[in-house]
């Protein structure tokens, strides 16, 4: 896959991931309280959405430090995926599983430099 379309596929796992942690954290988390609501998962959820609205937009951009934003990016979806693992359900998992994805997209990404 060439570069261009590496940034593409990025980008797309990175709204998607966007998307779905934020539609899980408003409408499934905290509707349903409990484990759902501890407060490590709702601000790993919330630094997941932002990580990934970020790291799309450094590399929209053409940011010389897109490279460590997807690094830093991989790494938070990393530790929300297992958060959400950790409390479980159908849609907890499906959250964990678009994390996942965006990690393993954005640790890809951490690992190439922007030519100069």
């Amino acid at each position: 896959m060439d570069h261009d379309r590496r940034i593409e596929d990025c980008i797309r796992q990175c709204r998607d991931c966007h998307d779905v942690c934020e539609n899980t954290l408003y409408h499934q988390c905290l509707e349903m309280g409990g484990d759902h609501v501890e407060a490590r998962l709702v601000r790993l959820m919330a630094d997941c959405i932002q990580a990934c609205q970020t790291a799309a937009d450094f590399m929209r951009r053409g940011s010389e430090f897109q490279a460590s934003q997807c690094a830093s990016c991989a790494e938070i979806c990393e530790a929300c995926a297992e958060s959400c693992e950790r409390v479980g359900g159908a849609e907890m998992t499906r959250c964990a599983e678009a994390c996942r994805r965006c990690a393993q997209s954005c640790r890809e990404m951490g690992r190439t430099r922007k030519a100069a």
